[in-house]
């Protein structure tokens, strides 16, 4: 997980068509008590144990959405939070459904993400490379930053939070 959280900035993610490239992530593993799946298995979060290369997606404090990125073998819950996109794709359809004109403001959160995507639990255990989800290659080597998770009261130290380096496009500055 922490050999792909820091290869999936730069890479553009579409949902129907729609998206962009990430430019933030949060890493979550199985031994990590604010990670979904540290406790075990449930019918909730089944999906964050593998396969690698689905979706898993969940509902936070039951309002948002939130996406992420299974990375490891069956059986392991590991996966990255989809936190901040660089809209490139859809910006019209975004803003209807986010309702607001603001470029920056459309993706600057795994919840903002989620609704300007149009991710909903329909999406959660999907395969990353069959539509409606696409996942295009980035150019080049980014600088990626690093930092504390945001919004965790358990293992909050840890720097496990990914980023485009200088993006105004974060939910939050990264800082060390």
């Amino acid at each position: 997980m922490h050999e792909v959280a820091p290869d999936l900035i730069g890479v553009t993610l579409l949902v129907g068509g729609v998206g962009g490239r990430i430019v933030e992530l949060e890493a979550y593993d199985e031994e990590d008590p604010a990670s979904h799946g540290f406790r075990g298995e449930t019918p909730r979060n089944k999906s964050m144990f593998g396969p690698p290369g689905h979706a898993y997606v969940y509902r936070s404090y039951g309002i948002h959405w939130c996406l992420n990125l299974v990375c490891d073998k069956p059986g392991r819950a590991d996966a990255v939070l989809v936190r901040a996109l660089e809209p490139t794709h859809g910006l019209d359809e975004m803003r209807a459904r986010r309702g607001l004109e603001a470029e920056r403001m459309l993706c600057s959160g795994p919840g903002k993400l989620c609704q300007a995507l149009g991710v909903t639990r329909e999406h959660d255990g999907l395969p990353l490379d069959e539509p409606p989800f696409e996942l295009l290659a980035r150019d080049g080597r980014p600088e990626i930053a690093t930092g504390p998770r945001i919004g965790i009261t358990q293992a909050a130290e840890l720097l496990w939070r990914y980023g485009l380096a200088g993006s105004p496009y974060l939910s939050r500055p990264i800082r060390p």
